[in-house]
């Protein structure tokens, strides 16, 4: 039997949460912790009689997302009201865009791990090498309420959450494998935190993300297709990876054991993803746009964009993080790990680009904020941005350790001590030291006596004490060829523990060198 030919067609749908202070249609805050149903009011009730007022802010965000995708901003878009009933929708309806959205027909770049063009549409890769998938539309509308099903027997509802501005962001199926699911949405969220749109915490529910899956069957000659399964409400990168995964599996073992299961001839379905035991799981059916009885909202007037309303909101557009991705690594040499790895903050991006413009290399501060920088963000709870080191101390840092004032483990040393309100361990070293100064690098090093050590004496001693204190290692570097590269190694590493960073790396190796060549 000839093997199967399958190919795997993902469409996606995004709910974003807007960050503003208050919902989209009244004056009730955003809030995530508040006590259940504490921030509430009439409007977002739903009580008769109540009117909605539009959040002006949130439109102009909407139009900000849509230019950032590359779409067209409708000059007109209106208020539709899309009917159904559910517990945590008061009014029986939600007020939201049909067929005039504020953003249509754009497109998103995003690296795919698979290889360019493996994310991207059939008509192939962008021109940039990186994947593209069209953007149908980008719509703006209020969020629903949060059922709470872990509180006894029955289930409770918050409203608090209750008409928050949302931005979905529809694709077309342009998206062909599981990994690329994940490397777009993981761009995606970086957008959205770098246009400041959205703070994009998963965990919170500010970004949602909607697989609908399904899959092409080569048969007989024909291609057929599975029913469209949309997978609702992922919040997690790794979910959305599985699930699509799964379903992809699980589509092609259905048709395998039923060739009537083809668009068409069954339906379409909403399943939700089981993490716990890795698989998805039935709701219902799939609805239908008809099934919503859209019809414009008569409270609501139509929002509008003239052209010089749009010049301002794309006059606040930054350089987009794909974008800065790829000037880094190609003005500066940055790998495409490292340089992710600084975009993935705009402010931590912005301060990296303000360090290099106070005179920082650009290798030796990359190397700082990917494996320094960040660790102490980590362990403070926040971004590298975050931890308020300016970039003029931050490229200060980093000529000394490119000039060899201080070497790159006395760094990480001086760079926790920093940090506003951590101990600068004071010494006796140099007592006269200003106040002002004690947390610049060059000030810290003197006072942490991690100044780089270039007298040869001293570091001949330190490198002694390394071969006496290792002499298995030393055996291995003298007489062991498979093991005498990382037993050298071992060997310097330990001297620059001896020395507590202050030994020069550049001598400590010379040392090693002569010192493994003396006969034994």
């Amino acid at each position: 039997m000839a093997e199967l030919k399958t190919r795997l067609i993902v469409g996606m749908e995004i709910h974003v949460q807007v960050r503003t202070a208050s919902k989209l249609f009244c004056a009730c805050p955003v809030v995530y912790d508040a006590p259940p149903n504490s921030a509430v009011c009439p409007v977002c009730l739903g009580h008769p009689g109540t009117l909605p007022v539009m959040n002006r802010r949130a439109v102009e965000q909407a139009a900000l997302v849509g230019l950032a995708l590359n779409c067209t901003i409708a000059h007109f878009t209106k208020w539709d009201r899309k009917s159904y009933f559910y517990p945590d929708l008061p009014k029986n309806y939600q007020i939201s865009q049909y067929d005039l959205p504020i953003a249509r027909d754009g497109w998103f770049e995003f690296p795919d791990p698979n290889g360019a063009g493996s994310g991207a549409s059939r008509d192939g890769a962008s021109p940039s090498g990186l994947s593209r998938v069209r953007i149908r539309r980008a719509h703006l509308e209020e969020d629903a309420g949060k059922n709470l099903h872990d509180r006894g027997d029955g289930s409770l509802i918050d409203l608090n959450r209750a008409g928050t501005p949302l931005i979905e962001i529809v694709t077309e199926p342009d998206l062909h494998t599981p990994g690329a699911c994940y490397a777009f949405a993981v761009e995606l969220q970086r957008l959205m935190r770098h246009l400041g749109v959205s703070d994009g915490v998963m965990q919170r529910g500010q970004m949602r993300f909607e697989p609908n899956v399904n899959v092409a069957i080569e048969c007989d000659g024909c291609e057929i297709r599975t029913p469209i399964a949309e997978i609702k409400n992922l919040n997690s990168f790794k979910a959305i990876r599985n699930a699509v995964e799964y379903e992809y599996g699980r589509q092609v073992a259905q048709w395998r054991g039923d060739p009537e299961y083809v668009i068409g001839r069954r339906p379409n379905e909403n399943r939700g993803w089981n993490d716990a035991r890795g698989l998805t799981e039935y709701q219902r059916p799939k609805e239908a746009a008809h099934d919503y009885r859209y019809f414009p909202d008569p409270d609501l007037a139509p929002a509008t964009f003239d052209d010089a309303k749009l010049a301002a909101i794309r006059a606040r557009l930054p350089e987009l993080p794909a974008a800065r991705v790829r000037r880094l690594a190609e003005r500066f040499g940055l790998s495409a790990a490292d340089a992710e790895t600084i975009v993935d903050d705009r402010a931590t991006a912005d301060l990296f680009d303000e360090s290099i413009r106070a005179g920082a290399p650009a290798d030796v501060l990359a190397r700082q904020v990917v494996n320094v920088w960040a660790s102490l963000a980590n362990e403070h709870g926040t971004t590298v941005a975050g931890l308020g080191v300016g970039a003029a101390a931050m490229a200060e840092l980093a000529e000394m350790v490119r000039s060899g004032t201080v070497s790159a483990t006395a760094a990480a040393r001086i760079a926790a001590a920093m940090i506003p309100d951590a101990d600068p361990a004071p010494t006796t070293v140099t007592p006269h030291v200003a106040a002002a100064e004690d947390r610049s690098p060059q000030a810290l090093a003197a006072k942490l006596g991690l100044l780089q050590e270039k007298d040869a004496d001293a570091t001949q001693a330190w490198v002694d004490e390394a071969f006496r204190l290792n002499e298995q290692a030393v055996r291995d570097a003298r007489s062991n060829p498979k093991k005498a590269k990382q037993a050298a190694g071992f060997l310097r590493g330990q001297v620059m523990k001896l020395s507590e960073g202050r030994a020069d790396p550049a001598l400590v190796g010379e040392l090693i060198e002569k010192k493994l060549a003396e006969p034994t």
